[in-house]
């Protein structure tokens, strides 16, 4: 007995597996809340209140302002200051043609909380799946361990390598797959291109989104950065399909998978 549900938003399609569930209540729940985080946070959106803000029509302080963004504004700034400003959501171009864009941290924090959600509802075996930011949690519909596959760089039709998922996990990957070079250092300004991908992982996904995309942004050095880290491990891959990964990275990967051919790790 499996829920399956696939729903685009968020400009991306997110699946959700709910195993051993019937409860269509709480999918429907989980479908309303990550459109709900669309309305408020999608830049793309006249409506949304983070194009308010950013275009200076709602001061952060005026009701209209909800606890959802002050959380995630208030986590954004703690890792504006981790990252030495290499992640800093009100240097960025956005889409409303403001310079104001949490993007890189709220697709992974709304399936975090999602994934909370659905555990507080008593489901233990779940995987919600938005567009390579991965929450999964207990064993997939077979009885086994999730096996959560992270795409070649190069090749969509193939996996760099799969992260097998023995307790509730945080998958995130950040790359030039299908947009190019669109992430952006915001103490420059500048597109980061100097690797094709980074997969962080970790216990929080809005956590590991975020230091995904910083990772990206810091470009070769960022995974040395990523291994004085507590409690998440990484991997970089280049153009030329080299590896770069954090000490325990390996562990989490599933044994008959290698990581691209002709690569090294460090």
């Amino acid at each position: 007995m499996t829920i399956h549900h696939v729903e685009p938003v968020l400009g991306t399609v997110i699946s959700i597996d709910l195993v051993g569930s019937h409860d269509r209540d709480l999918l429907a729940r989980v479908v309303h809340w990550f459109h709900s985080v669309d309305d408020v946070f999608s830049p793309y959106k006249e409506s949304s209140i983070i194009t308010a803000i950013g275009r200076g029509r709602v001061a952060l302080d005026h009701p209209a302002v909800g606890n959802d963004v002050h959380d995630v504004l208030a986590r954004c700034e703690a890792l504006r200051v981790r990252t030495d400003g290499v992640f800093d959501v009100w240097r960025l171009p956005s889409p409303n043609g403001t310079s104001f864009d949490p993007c890189g941290y709220v697709k992974g924090w709304s399936v975090q909380a999602a994934a909370d959600m659905v555990t507080d509802a008593g489901v233990s075996d779940f995987c919600i799946n938005a567009g390579g930011d991965v929450a999964v949690a207990g064993l997939n519909h077979d009885g086994q361990p999730w096996r959560v596959g992270v795409r070649h760089p190069h090749d969509p039709g193939a996996l760099a390598f799969v992260v097998l998922t023995e307790r509730p996990l945080a998958i995130a990957t950040s790359g030039t797959y299908e947009r190019g070079a669109h992430i952006v250092d915001p103490r420059t300004g500048e597109r980061c291109a100097e690797i094709a991908s980074v997969t962080v992982v970790g216990r929080d996904l809005g956590e590991v989104d975020g230091l995904a995309t910083a990772v990206f942004a810091m470009g070769l050095g960022g995974i040395d950065w990523l291994s004085q880290q507590p409690d998440v491990e990484g991997c970089a891959i280049t153009h030329d399909l080299r590896v770069q990964a954090t000490p325990g990275f390996g562990r989490h990967l599933a044994s008959t998978v290698a990581v691209c051919p002709s690569s090294s790790s460090s």
